[in-house]
């Protein structure tokens, strides 16, 4: 698939996710096979760019090109002018956000919130089309409510626009994220536009990525919660596509080996203080399916320690010796690290 000139190497995305998707986090999904890794949303208020929360979100040093940053605001001047800047930042695509639910979002009429006003819809997509030379993305809902779906309408705004891909996740900002996705509007999109469209919501495993590739004839998939503490699901799941069968899971220890390394990029990207508090919610999710995870987590949010979260991250994942020999007896993860086919080391 193309945006502008880029060409993806596949058609596994990773979702912006606030307080998720920082470069650590990214760098990580795209080793795994995420062919596009687009960042936190960033405010096109550049008066607030001086917290470190946003500096943090600006920073793409040794990023893997195509850097995509999105944007969030209302006003068309400024989403240009924030677009303009982040280019000049090192952005290669620019992607804007009127897809997110969250209650602040939405008072300042923001995020899906301007789903609701087509025609400032249009003139944001116009004004940050004509402020810079990179592609621009839309990321979308499928409307504001079940009564109000215009997913179809706003694609086509889009497309008039110069928007070079869509990407639509299957709910509306009333469902937030509860029920679940339909991909009904979303293959009624990729039928009506001639850019390429991108299918987003509760695409979780392998065969159900590609039940939705193949009934919406989305041109890729974006995957979002279900990458948090899994960014190897795009290896799965590009496998799977690929050659129809599946990859064995990750073993204890494999996840372990990752999780450190993961730990060791989030602790030099924010500072040993700052980086353990942000670390805990991706070890909680990292281990939340694994025996012995809510006292191992219970454990770990205590520390304010780097050195003492390796410590328990390598005893609870490489060192705990009844996990090792029930896993060695049963077969199970968590023995000896299983080396996929042509994989020399772990599985990364």
């Amino acid at each position: 698939m193309k945006i502008g000139s880029w060409q993806l190497s596949g058609r596994l995305l990773l979702a912006p996710m606030a307080g998720i998707t920082d470069l650590p986090f990214r760098n990580l999904c795209r080793r795994f096979g995420a062919a596009l890794a687009v960042s936190e949303m960033v405010t096109a208020d550049t008066s607030l760019w001086g917290s470190r929360k946003s500096l943090s979100r600006l920073a793409h040093e040794g990023e893997p090109a195509p850097v995509a940053v999105q944007i969030l605001g209302t006003e068309p001047a400024a989403m240009a002018e924030a677009a303009r800047v982040n280019v000049d930042l090192g952005a290669q695509i620019i992607d804007i956000n009127m897809g997110c639910p969250a209650k602040k979002v939405c008072r300042k009429a923001a995020g899906s919130a301007l789903l609701r006003d087509e025609p400032l819809v249009a003139r944001i997509l116009e004004a940050v089309v004509k402020a810079v030379e990179v592609p621009v993305t839309l990321k979308i809902r499928t409307g504001w409510d079940a009564q109000n779906r215009n997913a179809l309408r706003i694609a086509r705004i889009a497309e008039a626009s110069g928007i070079r891909m869509l990407t639509i996740h299957g709910r509306t900002r009333a469902d937030r994220f509860a029920g679940e996705a339909e991909y009904e509007t979303i293959r009624q999109v990729k039928q009506s536009v001639g850019i390429p469209v991108v299918a987003n919501g509760d695409i979780d495993s392998e065969k159900k990525a590609a039940r939705v590739l193949k009934f919406t004839g989305a041109d890729a998939i974006m995957i979002g919660r279900a990458a948090r503490g899994r960014p190897w699901i795009f290896r799965q799941i590009g496998h799977y596509l690929e050659r129809g069968t599946l990859l064995p899971p990750p073993t204890r220890a494999q996840i372990g080996e990752l999780l450190l390394e993961h730990l060791a990029a989030m602790h030099d990207f924010y500072g040993e203080r700052h980086g353990v508090r942000i670390a805990r919610k991706h070890i909680g999710w990292y281990s939340r399916e694994l025996e012995g995870g809510a006292d191992f987590r219970r454990r770990i949010n205590g520390t304010e320690c780097g050195k003492e979260q390796r410590r328990l991250v390598e005893e609870f994942f490489l060192e705990d010796p009844a996990v090792s020999d029930r896993a060695s007896a049963q077969g199970l993860p968590g023995g000896k690290p299983h080396e996929f086919p042509g994989e020399s080391r772990l599985f990364f």
